[in-house]
């Protein structure tokens, strides 16, 4: 009786069910609060009987979901979840993360199980598919971050043409709210809707700041702030740092060129043993199932996790060095 193949298939027949559950809900349990916030921030305040129905619909979420919110609510845990998928701007609840994770883990062990019969190599493939949502979320917070300080030149540009042509604050970021792209636009329409509905501008501008963590935005938001507070021509504080940031801009695509043969270099390097073992199993399985036979796995598997963190080690060490900041 092979007990371990058994609890395998069990756990994958439940992370089956787990993952399918999990994708309804993540395309039916989006933001309450966004919803709520669209029916009143629109144009016309109330967008009638079709959005109460997209309400009732997201409020009706998943019971795990719902169960694991009241759990984790005020946890340290889920407050950098949410912070993190606000920055990202995935629709998902922390808990919902937390179950996607879970589900990544499973399905990654089951296939780990079905390729090469071995627990112990499942569980490590399982143990990577843990992050492979953590790596997506982080890829998306980074491009979305580098779109976003792209942008703000041109933001800054037309808020500066809008106050010199007699527009308030306001009316200048609702403008930005419309005419740029995303993510500007997007995360701008947020700082509005939240206006709207009665909060302050520095109380939104601070939100801005949570959701986007960048030093150029902050610079920006400050300037805004003590102009409101002491007074003076914001048209011309923001034309000095909208040059200052399209300067540093320029500057650090220079410098993303130059060090362009850097970061592929550490990218190839790392992934050469990866590669290398991947291929070695499918040429010739035995040999690497040397390093999980029961045996062998006593010094295979220490051998395996010290080349891993050796390859991690020299990968950020080499991102440390070509990364030059401004």
């Amino acid at each position: 009786m092979r007990d371990p193949n058994i609890l395998i298939l069990i756990t994958a027949g439940v992370g089956f069910l787990l993952l399918l559950a999990g994708v309804i809900v993540s395309r039916t349990s989006h933001s309450v609060v966004e919803e709520r916030l669209g029916r009143y921030s629109e144009p016309g305040g109330y967008l009638g009987q079709t959005a109460i129905a997209g309400g009732e619909k997201a409020e009706r979420a998943s019971p795990v979901a719902d169960f694991l919110d009241r759990v984790g609510e005020g946890s340290n845990l889920f407050d950098n979840i949410a912070i993190n998928l606000a920055q990202a701007d995935l629709k998902f609840r922390a808990s919902e993360f937390l179950m996607l994770i879970v589900l990544s883990a499973v399905v990654m062990t089951f296939v780990g199980f079905i390729i090469s019969n071995s627990l112990p190599f499942a569980i490590l493939v399982g143990i990577f598919g843990a992050f492979f949502p953590q790596i997506y979320v982080a890829r998306s917070k980074t491009s979305r971050l580098k779109a976003f300080n792209n942008q703000l030149g041109d933001m800054l540009n037309l808020i500066v043409n809008g106050l010199r042509a007699g527009y308030s604050t306001m009316q200048a970021m609702e403008a930005v709210s419309k005419e740029l792209p995303a993510p500007i636009s997007v995360e701008f329409r947020r700082v509005i809707q939240e206006m709207q509905l009665g909060i302050s501008m520095e109380d939104s501008l601070d939100h801005l700041v949570r959701r986007i963590t960048s030093d150029d935005l902050d610079l920006v938001i400050t300037a805004i702030n003590v102009q409101r507070e002491v007074g003076g021509n914001l048209a011309e504080i923001l034309d000095v740092i909208s040059y200052t940031i399209r300067e540093r801009v320029r500057i650090q695509g220079e410098i993303s060129a130059l060090t362009a043969q850097g970061r592929a270099t550490a990218w190839v390097i790392s992934a050469l043993p990866i590669v290398l073992v991947l291929l070695l199993f499918l040429i010739n399985r035995p040999y690497i199932m040397q390093f999980f036979n029961p045996e062998t796995r006593g010094c295979g598997i220490p051998i395996i996790v010290l080349a891993g963190i050796m390859v991690i080690t020299g990968f950020v060490v080499v991102q440390k060095i070509v990364k030059i900041d401004i």
